[in-house]
């Protein structure tokens, strides 16, 4: 566990100090196209941060083959290298749609050939568990062809999601950490050395999306673009490919006893079925929802819309970052809940608890104009908008004036009001106007 941890934190670590001279890079080069129609942001915001995340992934791959026991994987296994693979090819392809915007039929044709790398290196479904059946053991073609679908989707998935300020790496970050969990659980408690590269993936995945978030979460400084949402829905998707199709249910030894424990104790040869779905559940329910209603309008399925699930969520009034946290909390919900159930499926505690959380998530979506006020004791700790002075201070303020320490976002909607004429960068000073004197 201390190698994954260290790991995970080199990953974030080099993530993170790329990140701020990534956004100067893309600011100089350009890559900061023009506010849409369908953007939530109301500054130019700098693209490539998948540059940064790429590079994370890089150390942490290198970091992991000089440990002691991780090192392993690379000598027992060629999926870290498939993984590599495919991952320079999705990131430059992104690379060059962040700063050229390049057709959508090139993107999907890039993200096949890039799950057909990972595949020609060894990275893909060789059986699948079928519950009732067993394990099915998959021809050439037809784990070829599974594999290059779950790639593909998975990616899509996740560059659906990119919506708002710290939206796609948060929610990665829930599935990456309960995958890795599930993984490192299978690898440990059962010595199955075949699931170890998905928890590498994974811990490397949790580094890329902490180290990007800071610089992500709402205002943006820079967004991840193409180049990081591929990335990390491809990181993703190798991860549950590794543990889905390279594991094989049967060492894990679990028919024995009576056919009722069987079918509990056999849960956990099942999960791998249900964890990469309930990982993408709510980027693929948004994928799938937008297919359908852009077809519907005679449009293409890849033509772009405010109909996006973050996107509903602000039109019924919530905060750009209340949208953020409702969508965060439903992921760690179904994600969390299903690895509690592969852990004990015979607990019913795990199906009230889920069922209670979810009546939770119901009222936090009825509910867009409630505010929660931190205790005053807590105050310096949260956030201005959550201050129970905020409305005195506001009130003896002078109409117009709005001062930097007490401005709250909540007011406009989290959305910082640009004055017209002002030109700038979310959180920069590197372009705009200069004065000619100093």
């Amino acid at each position: 566990m201390r190698e994954y941890l260290l790991t995970l934190s080199i990953t974030a670590a080099v993530t993170y100090l790329l990140t701020g001279p990534v956004r100067k890079f893309a600011i100089v080069a350009g890559a900061m196209p023009e506010i849409r129609a369908r953007d939530v942001h109301r500054e130019p915001t700098p693209r490539l941060g998948g540059i940064a995340m790429f590079f994370g992934l890089c150390a942490g791959l290198l970091v992991a083959d000089h440990l002691t026991n991780l090192s392993e994987v690379f000598a027992k296994s060629n999926e870290p290298r498939a993984l590599l693979s495919g991952a320079a090819l999705i990131w430059l392809i992104g690379v060059l749609d962040d700063k050229f915007e390049i057709d959508a039929l090139i993107k999907l044709g890039g993200q096949m050939i890039a799950a057909g790398v990972m595949v020609v290196q060894g990275l893909t479904i060789l059986w699948i568990p079928v519950p009732w059946v067993g394990t099915v053991a998959l021809t050439q073609w037809q784990g070829t062809l599974l594999t290059v679908a779950l790639v593909v989707i998975t990616i899509n998935a996740v560059n659906f999601v990119d919506g708002l300020d710290g939206l796609a790496a948060g929610m990665v970050c829930i599935a990456a950490t309960a995958f890795f969990m599930y993984a490192y659980r299978i690898w440990y408690s059962y010595g199955i050395e075949a699931a170890a590269p998905a928890s590498l993936f994974a811990a490397i995945l949790m580094g890329m999306c902490l180290g990007f978030l800071p610089h992500n979460m709402h205002p943006a400084r820079i967004f991840m673009g193409d180049s990081g949402s591929m990335l990390i829905g491809l990181v993703l998707a190798a991860g549950a490919i590794s543990v889905t199709g390279q594991v094989d249910p049967d060492l894990m030894n679990l028919f024995s006893g009576s056919e009722r424990a069987s079918v509990h104790q056999m849960v956990p040869v099942y999960i791998p079925l249900v964890m990469p779905l309930t990982i993408i559940a709510i980027p693929a329910a948004d994928l799938i929802l937008a297919i359908v209603r852009r077809t519907w309008r005679g449009q293409s399925p890849f033509a772009a819309d405010r109909g996006h699930l973050h996107h509903r969520l602000l039109e019924i009034g919530h905060s750009h970052s209340r949208a953020v946290l409702i969508m965060y909390f439903f992921s760690a919900l179904i994600a969390f809940g299903a690895l509690a159930y592969s852990v004990n499926a015979a607990s019913m505690w795990i199906v009230l608890s889920v069922v209670f959380l979810s009546a939770i998530g119901l009222v936090l979506l009825l509910t867009p104009r409630f505010t929660p006020r931190a205790p005053r004791w807590a105050e310096r700790f949260v956030p201005p908008r959550y201050r129970r002075r905020k409305a005195a201070v506001a009130a003896a303020e002078p109409a117009g004036v709005v001062d930097e320490g007490t401005s709250d976002e909540a007011t406009t909607g989290d959305r910082v009001r640009v004055p017209a004429g002002v030109s700038g960068v979310n959180g920069a000073t590197a372009v705009g106007p200069r004065s000619r004197t100093r």
